[in-house]
């Protein structure tokens, strides 16, 4: 088989929309395959001013946490998406530094896939700091908000 007959094979492939052309002529068979294009690959690149991250390694992982005092709980994101602070850009924060919170309270939305999943306290407690600004990324295992335990009913 020749390359013009093998052009014509792919003009025929592109005229019809087909993925995959298996054609047998004189004892030579030709198979074609239309491979999808590969997906988009997103970078996130920090905004002028930003910090640059630090390198990866067990050093680089504690540099990465916050200082976070002693006996404070760290809520953790248990996805990658993107962090909201509120149910819309119109409401209030579900939470505030000062506030009080149970481990039901909803303390922020992380979208992932086009899916709102509430996440809540997981303890009582006060909300000492939020730790992520509203509509930026978060992975797995990013500290969100420092909340300084509270047994249930302590005032």
């Amino acid at each position: 088989m020749d390359t013009q007959r093998i052009h014509e094979l792919l003009d025929l492939m592109k005229a019809n929309g087909l993925a995959e052309l298996e054609v047998e002529e004189k004892g030579v068979r030709v198979r074609l395959v239309k491979t999808p294009p590969a997906p988009p690959q997103v970078t996130i690149t920090p905004a002028a001013g930003a910090v640059a991250a630090a390198p990866s390694g067990p050093a680089a992982e504690s540099a990465a946490e916050p200082a976070i005092p002693d006996g404070n709980f760290i809520l953790k994101s248990p996805i990658v998406g993107t962090f909201y602070h509120a149910s819309s850009p119109e409401a209030d924060p579900f939470v505030e530094p000062g506030d009080e919170v149970g481990p039901e309270t909803v303390v922020c939305i992380i979208e992932a896939m086009k899916v709102m999943n509430e996440i809540k306290a997981e303890t009582n407690g006060i909300v000492r700091e939020v730790l992520v600004e509203n509509a930026h990324a978060v992975e797995y295992g990013q500290p969100l908000l420092v909340i300084e335990p509270r047994p249930a009913g302590d005032e």
